[in-house]
């Protein structure tokens, strides 16, 4: 082993891949690159055919994430100044649920002339929400045959997950799905890209892929929801886990000349970008709740004990640390629906204010929203612009905005969105409470940790004192930290953490006179919440329908 040895941790996002390099002995972070996706989100039409895609789709190209281990790694390397020689193991995390229906050898289908029309044969990103009603069915077989993994999954599975997509790609491609060897998440498939070797993560095994004590669900079930489907697990699924930490196997020759790292060096499992975030921000123990905002909120904490979450993403055995119950929920839409109102509902003259001051736009908005009383816009926002994900579990359900009025400003929607996001995760970490499990201390990590605006927000909304992880590339540092314990430099997380993590205990402190005012806007918010989301009114319901309907045509005409 090297006298200072290093690792390599790449972080697998919805529109880019980061590769960081880390010394071991401390976790320094000496350098770091971004290769961003060349297809990006695709979303609008396939990039083989220029077909339009139906509402609630969103795919990727496998190929963009080989770019990323051909571009970033040896970027980051050259960043750094490092020595490859010095580099002794490799980790990777990825956005999930991402699914890619591959061949026995681990080829998408989207790569092979007969499917790179048919969009079902592309990576269904994790947002890919078009599998609603198979979730839909899947919940409501579940609770009528009683399966006893549901409650596990706070009642619901998500149309994000693995069943579900699964199962739409069984109704709507069966010549895909016919073709497809591996149902393959994509952490585990970089993961085969740099080893040979698939190996499941347990991990993406259990929050998204249904898999309670050691099995999946059984043939009968399957067969209820669709009679052919009942050897999906059998035949597309099933194959050997890995736990976390551990060793995948060792970089491939062709891997090493991509990345320009050793051939042979430590490849770790592959892990959960909202996951492997817990141990880089050192919580590791439970009550220790870590929100990664992104484009998306991932909220995982460990507990002591199994309890049951009503609509949390799911609760695992060892899901983040070895010997601890790992719990999960999320929000589908945080820096997406920002980035959204940024994109598409401010005026000219906002933009020629930010060229002429050398500002982002998100910064001209923060700093007038800033200027605000708490409730003077007087809006309340529903923040489902992509769906929610927890506690709700419903991928149909979309934004809502009210209080408009015609002295309403773009600054003021701006803050009313901010403050929604932080609602929606005060109402998860109640649920957390009442169910039992304890949310002691909120530790934001991510790229919207510099808004702070927005930290300061979500201290005041929730209560609870903030503290914000040290490194600005999260899961990138804890995917690292996961290559030097599969290297074999640490016995296990809670020491490589001990090491390598970084945080900053309690950065924003709740302001009482601000958590009473909030207490009170989180009260209209939990009106809206409960009238639009637990049936008052199922009007999103209907024109989620409408809208489907509308395309479908628009679509046939075509």
């Amino acid at each position: 082993m090297p006298a200072d040895p290093l690792v390599v941790g790449l972080d697998f996002g919805t529109l880019s891949g980061r590769a960081v390099v880390v010394r071991v002995r401390d976790g320094a972070e000496l350098g770091t690159a971004v290769t961003e996706y060349r297809h990006g989100v695709v979303d609008d039409r396939l990039p083989a055919t220029a077909e339009e895609l139906p509402p609630g789709w969103a795919l990727q190209v496998p190929s963009d994430y080989v770019d990323v281990l051909r571009t970033a790694v040896p970027a980051a390397l050259a960043d750094a100044g490092a020595d490859p020689r010095d580099v002794i193991g490799i980790g990777t995390d990825f956005t999930a649920c991402t699914m890619i229906p591959a061949t026995a050898d681990g080829t998408p289908l989207s790569e092979l002339p007969e499917f790179a029309g048919n969009p079902h044969a592309y990576v269904k990103l994790w947002r890919h929400h078009a599998a609603q009603p198979q979730a839909d069915r899947i919940n409501a077989a579940a609770r009528e045959l009683g399966e006893p993994w549901l409650p596990r999954y706070g009642g619901l599975i998500s149309s994000e997950w693995e069943f579900a997509k699964a199962l739409q790609l069984f109704e709507e491609a069966p010549e895909v799905y016919r073709a497809m060897r591996h149902w393959v998440e994509a952490a585990d498939w970089i993961v085969w890209q740099l080893t040979g070797t698939y190996v499941r993560n347990a991990c993406t095994a259990g929050y998204k892929g249904i898999h309670q004590d050691g099995r999946y669900p059984g043939r009968e079930f399957l067969r209820a929801l669709n009679p052919g489907f009942e050897s999906f697990v059998d035949e597309k699924l099933d194959h050997p886990i890995g736990q976390l930490g551990s060793l995948a196997g060792k970089l491939s020759t062709q891997a090493a000349a991509w990345t320009g790292l050793p051939a042979g060096i430590a490849v770790a499992v592959g892990n959960v970008d909202a996951h492997v975030t817990a141990p880089a921000a050192q919580a590791v123990e439970p009550g220790q709740m870590v929100a990664i905002m992104g484009t998306s909120t991932c909220h995982v904490m460990n507990g002591a004990d199994l309890r049951e979450v009503p609509g949390m993403c799911g609760v695992v055995d060892g899901g983040i640390v070895p010997g601890l119950w790992g719990y999960e929920a999320g929000q589908s839409g945080v820096g997406d629906i920002f980035g959204w109102f940024v994109e598409h509902c401010v005026p000219a003259s906002y933009s020629d204010t930010a060229r002429a001051e050398g500002l982002s736009l998100h910064e001209v908005l923060t700093r007038l929203a800033e200027q605000q009383e708490i409730g003077e816009h007087g809006l309340v926002a529903l923040d489902w612009h992509s769906g929610n994900r927890s506690v709700l579990v419903d991928h149909e359900l979309s934004g809502v905005i009210a209080g408009q009025t015609l002295s309403t400003r773009p600054e003021h929607v701006y803050r009313a969105l901010l403050e929604a996001t932080a609602f929606g995760t005060r109402k998860i970490i109640e649920t957390f409470e009442a169910a039992g499990v304890p949310v002691t201390e909120l530790i934001v990590a991510g790229g919207l940790t510099k808004n702070q605006l927005l930290m300061q927000i979500y201290a005041d909304v929730t209560g609870l004192p903030l503290s914000v992880i040290g490194s600005a590339q999260g899961p990138a540092l804890g995917s690292a930290i996961h290559a030097a314990i599969a290297a074999g430099a640490y016995p296990d997380v809670r020491a490589a953490a001990a090491a390598m993590g970084s945080v900053q205990r309690m950065a924003y402190q709740p302001v009482l006179s601000n958590v009473s005012a909030y207490d009170e806007l989180y009260a209209e918010y939990t009106a809206l919440h409960d009238y639009f989301g637990r049936g008052g009114n199922d009007v999103l319901h209907r024109l989620a329908a409408r809208r489907r309907e509308l395309a479908t045509v628009a679509k046939g005409q075509n």
